[in-house]
């Protein structure tokens, strides 16, 4: 398994009018966890489109426990706890101080550039075995 944690505080835009984060904001959030976890460990999205690749979401899940609020000091953590091979699954938890506000999880398949899905690339395969080792 690996892990990654990131920070970020709540802006105003992304509250709604009882000063709530609407629900959807979590999605982006979700996405800046994902990305920073792949660069933080050596395999930046960013490297993957550029050889071609994407990663859209087949599957997304939030399940909202207790609500952030505008300036609130949130934490995101991504885990991959399973190697991927076609399908790569992402689970977070978004947390104020030690305060479980929202857990979910993606899930995505590699595609080409014509949307058409694909194996993962060597670069991404050999990375996976590095973590998780070989033959999972």
């Amino acid at each position: 398994m690996i892990q990654a944690r990131t920070q970020l505080t709540v802006r105003y835009a992304e509250t709604d009018m009882m000063g709530v984060v609407y629900h959807a904001n979590y999605l982006p959030w979700f996405e800046v966890a994902r990305t920073h976890l792949l660069k933080e460990h050596g395999m930046p999205y960013r490297q993957l489109e550029a050889d071609g690749y994407r990663l859209p979401v087949l599957e997304v899940n939030a399940r909202y426990l207790r609500p952030a609020v505008y300036d609130d000091l949130i934490t995101l953590v991504v885990s991959l706890r399973e190697k991927p091979l076609l399908r790569i699954r992402l689970d977070y938890e978004v947390l104020r101080g030690e305060e479980l506000l929202v857990t979910g999880y993606t899930l995505h398949a590699f595609v080409d550039l014509q949307g058409r899905p694909v194996r993962p690339p060597a670069q991404f395969v050999e990375w996976s075995n590095r973590i998780f080792g070989p033959g999972k």
